[in-house]
């Protein structure tokens, strides 16, 4: 008999309790229309610092460390003067690494329950921030929020976003896939 692998706390509740309720709430036919987080995609920009070895090799690293997996380099789409940046020549203009699965799932319960409670000045995430599709974007001023960022990489400071991609999504489906999870949106009417 094959050992079975433990599934990740927020997948096990969204299987087992979020979808249901969900679907009750939303008044949805089917358990498939249901918004459910397809994605997860965190990605920082070097900006000006693009030549700056020290730099460009800390944003890598952390992207790492924090997500455990790989990033990618992104090359500039179009070339801009003021920027002096030419179309997918010279120096990566940013990083990203996409999560799927249980790693997603892993990653969110520790951005939820331990990463954004250690902003400074924390007053819950925006509820502005939804596009047309129900995906949401959570930009960090600073990475060392995650634990397992150290003191020597917290030397150089950067910001990252993240992107939360919803299948099925709309602004009210997901913003409730979101707080049920845990998300700590701020206060309304502020």
């Amino acid at each position: 008999m094959a050992e079975t692998k433990n599934m990740p706390r927020l997948k096990q509740l969204y299987n087992d309790k979020i979808a249901k309720e969900l679907q009750k709430e939303l008044s949805l036919d089917n358990i498939n229309q249901v918004p459910k987080l397809e994605k997860v995609v965190i990605s920082s920009g070097v900006g000006k610092k693009r030549e700056d070895k020290r730099f460009t090799e800390t944003v890598e690293l952390t992207l790492t460390k924090i997500t455990g997996q790989a990033t990618t380099s992104r090359l500039a789409r179009k070339s801009i003067a003021g920027f002096k940046i030419r179309k997918g020549m010279g120096a990566p203009v940013g990083y990203l690494t996409t999560l799927r699965n249980d790693k997603m799932y892993e990653f969110v319960d520790r951005l939820i329950n331990i990463a954004l409670p250690h902003v400074r000045d924390f007053h819950g995430v925006s509820r502005k921030a939804f596009d047309k599709q129900g995906n949401y974007s959570l930009g960090l001023k600073e990475q060392t929020v995650f634990p397992e960022i150290t003191f020597e990489d917290a030397a150089v400071l950067h910001g990252l976003e993240i992107t939360f991609i919803i299948k099925n999504g709309s602004k009210e489906g997901s913003t409730k896939l979101l707080e049920a999870f845990g998300m700590p949106f701020e206060k309304e009417g502020k």
